[in-house]
C-alpha cells in the first residue's frame, strides 16, 4: 500500500497504458483521479477502478483546452487539498506517412500530446510546490528516441518533446522536494499498438501476427511489452523507493533501444 492516501492523476485512463496505470495505484491504496474524454470504454473504466477504490472518481477532461485544465486543478484543490502524484499518459497520434501529414493533423498530436502535457505539468507542480513533494511521471515513447517504426514524424517530435521537458521541468521543480522523470514504452499491446500494427501489416502484406513477430523479434527479449509492465514502472518512479531518481527517461520496451 504505497500509495495509501495519496491522491493521483492520471490522464489517458479509459483503455490501455493509462488504464493499466491507474488500476495498478489503486491496488496499492491511492485515490485515483482518472480523466479522459468521455467515451463507453471510460464509463467501464471506472466501474473497474472503483472495484479497487471507491474513493476514486473518474473526471471528463480534454487536454486541448487549456482553461479546462485550470478549471480541474482548482477542482482538485478544493476537493481534495492538491496532488501527490501525476501520471501524464494521455496522447494522440496517427498512423500516416510523413508526406501525407497534414497541419491539422499536426496540431491535435501537438495540442494534446506536447501542450497537454506541458500544462499539467505546470498546473500540478504548482500545487505540489506549495506542499514541498510530489512526483510526475511521463509517459513519452521509445519513438521520441529515434525508434523508427513509429506510427509518424509528429507524433515522435512530441514524444522526444517529452523527455526534454521532463529534464528541464525535473531541474526547475527539485528545489521543492518534486521529482519529475517519464517511461518510454516500446511495442505495447494497446489498441494504439494494434491499429498501427494493422498499418503495417498491410503496408508489408502480411499477417499481424507475422508483423508483430518479426517487431518483438528485434528486442533483446523478443516480446511485445505489456500495459502492466509501464504500470509497474510508473508506481515505482511515483514511489518513496526512486526518490532520489529525477530527470531520467526509462525505456520499457523488452530491449529494442539501448541509451
Amino acid at each position: 500500500m504505497r500509495f495509501k492516501h495519496k491522491t493521483v492523476v492520471v490522464t489517458g485512463a479509459a483503455r490501455g497504458i493509462g488504464k493499466a496505470i491507474a488500476l495498478q495505484f489503486a491496488s496499492e491504496g491511492a485515490v485515483i483521479l482518472a480523466v479522459d474524454l468521455p467515451s463507453g470504454e471510460f464509463r467501464a473504466a471506472d466501474a473497474d477502478l472503483r472495484a479497487l477504490a471507491p474513493e476514486s472518481r473518474s473526471l471528463d477532461l480534454d487536454l486541448r483546452d487549456p482553461a479546462a485544465i485550470v478549471e480541474f486543478f482548482n477542482r482538485v484543490e478544493a476537493d481534495y487539498g492538491g496532488v501527490q502524484v501525476l501520471v501524464n499518459n494521455a496522447a494522440v497520434s496517427r498512423q500516416v506517412s510523413f508526406a501525407n501529414l497534414t497541419p491539422d493533423a499536426i496540431d491535435e498530436i501537438t495540442m494534446v500530446n506536447f501542450r497537454g502535457t506541458l500544462l499539467m505539468m505546470q498546473h500540478a507542480g504548482r500545487l505540489m510546490r506549495t506542499a514541498r513533494s510530489g512526483r510526475i511521471v511521463n509517459i513519452s515513447s521509445i519513438a521520441g528516441k529515434g525508434f523508427r517504426q513509429t506510427s509518424n514524424i509528429a507524433y515522435a517530435g512530441t514524444k522526444g518533446a517529452i523527455i526534454a521537458m521532463t529534464r528541464i521541468a525535473a531541474s526547475e521543480l527539485g528545489q521543492f522536494g518534486i521529482t519529475v522523470n517519464c517511461v518510454c514504452p516500446g511495442i505495447t499491446e494497446t489498441p494504439m499498438m494494434r491499429e498501427w500494427l494493422e498499418r503495417q501489416s498491410r503496408d508489408a502484406g502480411t499477417s499481424k501476427s507475422q508483423t508483430l513477430r518479426k517487431l518483438v523479434g528485434t528486442s533483446a527479449l523478443a516480446r511485445a511489452t505489456a500495459p502492466s509492465d509501464i504500470a509497474l514502472a510508473v508506481a515505482f518512479l511515483a514511489s518513496d523507493e526512486a526518490c532520489n531518481i529525477t530527470g531520467q527517461s526509462l525505456n520499457i520496451d523488452s530491449g529494442t533501444v539501448w541509451d
